[in-house]
């Protein structure tokens, strides 16, 4: 099944246990997300990220916790996200952690693709519920 639709992000800086070196900025923000479409939900996590001296290289990871509807089924799971920029060149993998679907969406496995438009994110998901 895919779907897709819209969702509002606020990323807030926290404190990080380790500090970059050689060039390299590493950082560590909250993440909390408001889906709607397809997917009614909302969303917590954390992100760390490393930031290079070479403008447009990076790298980010980060898990979250979705809670609320699919497809009018209520429950909850976790995306793992792990992503790259390489000269600006922008390499994003977000998969539904196996076996963290919970009440009606246990499991839930899938991708899902953001794409941000004009300012606005954007995202598509391709699921099984088995």
């Amino acid at each position: 099944m895919k779907v897709s639709g819209e969702f509002k992000v606020n990323l807030a800086p926290m404190k990080f246990y380790a500090q970059g070196t050689d060039g390299i900025n590493l950082g560590r923000m909250s993440i909390d997300k408001t889906f709607s479409g397809d997917l009614v939900a909302t969303s917590k996590g954390e992100m760390m990220s490393a930031m290079t001296s070479v403008k447009g290289s990076a790298g980010y990871v980060a898990i979250e916790q979705v809670n609320g509807s699919l497809a009018s089924k209520t429950g909850s799971f976790v995306l793992q996200h792990f992503g790259t920029m390489n000269n600006g060149k922008d390499r994003l993998i977000l998969e539904v952690v196996p076996d963290s679907g919970a009440g009606e969406l246990v499991g839930l496995s899938g991708e899902m693709v953001i794409n941000i438009v004009d300012g606005k994110h954007y995202y598509e998901f391709e699921y099984e519920l088995s």
